[in-house]
């Protein structure tokens, strides 16, 4: 049981690993969107972004509801962005780190 739950968890890291999604979910993080706008506020073509929405629905990350013809779009648990919130922060401690650690060593010289 516990080594499936390692492959479930790392699937939803590879889910995850895309900056085209995760700019989608912080799209997201505020309110639920229809694809509309999601493509205003991205950027992205309706085909790549439907791809892209497709994948985090299959990983049930975002859930889709129709209303019309307009399909809205919103995370399906506020943890998601919590999770992508704490590793962007570890993202910038260890840049500062490393910026910290750059300027060390170009006083050295």
């Amino acid at each position: 049981m516990e080594k499936e739950i390692y492959e479930l968890h790392a699937s939803i890291c590879q889910t995850l690993s895309n900056p085209k999604r995760l700019e989608i979910l912080n799209t997201l993080r505020e309110k639920e969107m229809p694809v509309k706008k999601l493509i205003e506020k991205t950027g992205f073509c309706k085909a790549n972004l439907s791809q892209h929405l497709a994948i985090l629905r299959q990983r049930k990350i975002v859930i889709a509801r129709r209303v019309g013809v307009n399909i809205y779009y919103r995370i399906s648990n506020p943890k998601v962005i919590k999770a992508c919130d704490l590793m962007r922060e570890v993202l910038y401690e260890q840049l500062s780190k490393d910026e910290k650690l750059v300027k060390k060593l170009r006083s050295k010289k």
